[in-house]
């Protein structure tokens, strides 16, 4: 073979150029400034669903309660919602293990800080659920409260009121 048939490679190495390299980079970065927003979005939404199907939890395990202890009414506290330590053999006022999950009943769950308070009467004829974001903004946008009555109100920056199940909530 002569000289003149072979390819000749005057100096260019093999591989990719540097600016080659910083558009795939570039791409990469315009892709992930779209999708991390919308990620969180997701997250914040599944938490505030998570904190109502929470609420509900606790308004059916106080309603329960307030029946099996009528000496007592509402129970004043989360923990006497569930095993408070125990095995749940021997149920009582303070470990009736009507809430088997041990997030909840230790006050924080999915991102937000459940915390009940009772009317301060014996027996406690009514009570107030709060649910709030550990870190508003990050972990969820608003906050909620409920009673007795079964209603569960919304807070967010944008305002207060109430909704149902199916509405949108929280500002959407």
């Amino acid at each position: 073979m002569s000289s003149a048939s072979k390819p000749v490679h005057a100096g260019r190495s093999r591989g990719f150029s540097l600016v080659e390299l910083m558009v795939v980079v570039m791409v990469i970065m315009v892709i992930a400034a779209i999708a991390v927003p919308g990620l969180l979005h997701a997250r914040m939404r599944a938490n505030e669903a998570a904190a109502v199907a929470s609420a509900r939890t606790i308004q059916t395990a106080e309603t329960m309660y307030s029946i099996l202890y009528p000496e007592v009414g509402y129970s004043p506290s989360l923990a006497w919602l569930g095993t408070n330590g125990s095995d749940c053999e021997n149920t009582g006022p303070h470990n009736s293990c009507l809430i088997h999950d041990d997030a909840l009943t230790s006050g924080i769950k999915s991102g937000y800080v459940f915390e009940i308070t009772g009317d301060g009467t014996t027996p406690t004829a009514s009570y107030t659920l709060s649910a709030t974001p550990v870190s508003p903004g990050i972990s969820g946008r608003c906050g909620f409260s409920s009673g007795q009555s079964g209603e569960i109100a919304i807070a967010s920056q944008a305002g207060s009121g109430h909704f149902t199940v199916g509405s949108s909530g929280c500002g959407d």
